[in-house]
């Protein structure tokens, strides 16, 4: 068997994980992006980074003398999943808290989505025909699916807001993204100390 522990951080002989400050200086990361994993919506990034004007996406890497990657400069993480749910997406917002002091999160929902063409208690019962296991209880029934696309952005922005796992300092986004335009439409945002 291959051994690959020579190439986690914690093996390190440089590493002090006690003294660990996060990969800021390496990468400058400031938003995370979740989006929907369909490819006909693969240029939200892109969108998200040209509405804020400060971003760098897809950004390039960083070589040292010896040609390792040792940063890049994109300013966006971007997160993936079915509907681009929030909810999916809470451990990867935690973990980047951790490695990186980011900023803003960014929900986009767009058009034709693949969730929308179903609701909750759909997918409940179909896992349940085919797979003969309750789904019912293991994920919030309100990010199931997109049943109207405003009130999914802000349930998405008030479950984020709401989880001990994002930092209350963080601002938060919400977009809805017309796949065919490529138009970027601002729905709501929650940012700490402003007036809504």
């Amino acid at each position: 068997m291959t051994n690959l522990s020579q190439f986690e951080f914690r093996k390190q002989p440089w590493f002090d994980q006690e003294h660990f400050e996060g990969f800021n200086q390496a990468i400058p990361m400031k938003t995370i992006v979740i989006h929907c994993f369909d490819p006909r919506a693969s240029e939200i990034p892109q969108a998200v980074a040209n509405y804020f004007g400060d971003e760098v996406y897809p950004g390039e890497n960083i070589l040292d003398a010896d040609g390792n990657r040792v940063g890049n400069t994109r300013t966006m993480f971007t997160v993936s999943n079915a509907g681009g749910r929030a909810f999916s997406a809470l451990q990867s917002v935690a973990t980047m808290d951790y490695l990186f002091h980011f900023e803003k999160v960014v929900v986009v929902h767009h058009s034709f989505c693949g969730a929308t063409a179903f609701e909750p208690e759909h997918l409940i019962h179909s896992f349940h025909e085919h797979h003969h296991a309750d789904i019912a209880t293991l994920i919030d029934h309100d990010s199931m699916a997109i049943l109207d696309f405003e009130q999914s952005v802000k349930h998405d922005l008030e479950l984020l807001r709401n989880s001990p796992l994002v930092p209350k300092n963080i601002k938060l986004y919400g977009f809805f993204y017309e796949i065919n335009s490529g138009q970027l439409t601002e729905i709501a945002r929650d940012i700490p100390g402003e007036n809504q």
